[in-house]
Order: structure tokens, then C-alpha cells, then sequence
């Protein structure tokens, strides 16, 4: 298999294994997609790391693959590719991004689908599409302005060219660089820790987010009550109060 789950204490892993640059082509997207949604579903799995392997992330698609589709064929394939990379920012969990190596095109597309991205020191993301004549199409030109502002998604995407993982972090495209043995630990401590936590309270959280930077205040303040005001009827809410009340703050401990 080109993309594997593994899960360890409530974190499921997604592991691409295609070297040796775990280049995107067709049957690893839909791969992805078909495990980001198994890990959506599953009780056991409460955070996620996406990772590449300790070398590279993922340096692309499969251009030999992609250089035999004509115009009709990409049109056919064109919302399958987002939808496989749209599978994991919907995974409705935290997921971070463990990005060592290359995060190029779409990779540097699937990264931009994790709520948190930890950097190797020696990482370099970009997306480089434009020197082949074409624009990102797995959701680059929109994830990526969303997360780092137009200006600076243009000038990567205009020129193509690779970000080192310090300009990474200061433009806020990613979150935390590490010493490149320490990505994956790292990342899994992270979600690890937020696998502890109140599922549908995260959910939430990260509903309420995601849906409120695609509309207007308004409509993202009315997404957020209605959420606040369902978690009253959970568990969750009513341990976390408890504990709160009798042990103080940051003490709770939920299923």
C-alpha cells in the first residue's frame, strides 16, 4: 500500500510509503482519501498526523502520470484530486502535518490541510507548478491565501519557488520547526495531547473555524452558538464543569 494507517494511543498515523519521493499519482490520492475518511469515522482515532517518513513529505505529483492526461481527461479527474486532499481537512479531528524533506505541489497542498504544521529544520515547501505551465489544483491557491494571506501565496505560487523552513515559519506557513529526528515525535506528542481532550468539543472548535473563514461574521458567530450551545448537552461539558468546580482548572480527564 502506498498510504497506511496506523493507530497508537488514540492518534492515527497516515503513513505515505511511495519512494522514494512519495511522488501523488492517482492511486495514492484516492488512498488518502479513502483513509482520511476511515480515520474520520473511527471511535479509536481522535487525532491524526500525516506524515511522508523521516527523508521526504511528498515532492508532487506523479508528473510521468500527469504528462499523459490530456485536457477531457483532467476535467474528469480534476474534483476527484481536490476531493481526495478535501477528505483530510475535513477529518473531523485535530490533524497536524509531520513535514520532513519536501513539501512540494501537492504536498505542500496536503500539508496545508492539517489545522498545525511541525517543519523539519531542513524542510522545503512550495508549490512550483507554474515552471510546468499550470497553477496549483489540489487546493493550493485557496488553502494556502487563507493561510498565509494573498500576497504571500501569490508570490510563492507566481514564482514557484521553494521556501526554507525559517521563511516557512515567519510567513505562517508553518507552525513549529524542529530538528528533522524529532518531527514525527514531535507531531504525535501534539496530537497525542489533544487526543486527551473533549472529542466533540474539538470538533467543534474546529467546525466552527474552518466554517467561519468561508462566510461572514454573522453567519460564523451563528455556526459557533449553535456549537457552544449543543456541547450543554454532552458529557464532556458536564465533567469538565465538575472538575472545574471541585479540583480547578485544567484537571478534567475525558473518555
Amino acid at each position: 500500500m502506498t498510504v497506511t494507517l496506523e493507530v497508537s494511543a488514540g492518534v492515527g498515523t497516515v503513513r505515505l510509503d511511495r519512494p522514494p519521493m512519495n511522488a501523488l499519482d492517482i492511486a495514492t490520492q484516492d488512498r488518502i482519501k479513502e483513509l482520511a475518511e476511515e480515520a474520520a469515522g473511527r471511535d479509536d482515532v481522535r487525532a491524526v498526523v500525516v506524515y511522508g517518513g523521516e527523508k521526504v513529505f511528498a515532492a508532487g505529483a506523479d508528473i510521468k502520470e500527469m504528462r499523459a492526461m490530456d485536457h477531457a481527461a483532467m476535467v474528469l479527474r480534476g474534483k476527484a484530486l481536490q476531493d481526495s486532499f478535501t477528505a483530510v481537512a475535513r477529518i473531523p479531528k485535530p490533524v497536524v502535518a509531520a513535514v520532513t524533506g519536501y513539501a512540494l505541489g501537492g504536498g505542500c497542498e496536503l500539508a496545508l490541510c492539517a489545522d498545525f504544521r511541525i517543519a523539519a529544520d531542513n524542510a522545503k515547501l512550495g508549490q512550483p507548478e507554474i515552471l510546468l505551465g499550470l497553477i496549483p489544483g489540489a487546493g493550493g491557491t485557496q488553502r494556502l491565501a487563507r493561510l498565509v494571506g494573498p500576497s504571500r501565496a501569490k508570490d510563492l505560487i507566481f514564482t514557484g519557488r521553494h521556501v526554507r523552513a525559517d521563511e516557512a515559519l515567519a510567513i505562517g506557513l508553518v507552525d513549529r520547526v524542529v530538528p528533522a529526528a524529532e518531527v514525527y515525535e514531535q507531531a504525535h506528542a501534539w496530537a497525542a495531547k489533544l487526543a486527551q481532550g473533549p472529542a466533540l468539543a474539538l470538533r467543534a472548535a474546529k467546525e466552527s473555524v474552518d466554517a467561519g473563514l468561508e462566510t461572514d461574521i454573522d453567519t460564523g458567530l451563528a455556526v459557533e452558538r449553535n456549537w457552544f450551545a449543543g456541547l450543554f448537552a454532552t458529557e464532556d461539558r458536564e465533567r469538565g464543569m465538575r472538575s472545574f468546580v471541585e479540583e480547578g482548572p485544567g484537571k478534567a480527564k475525558f473518555l
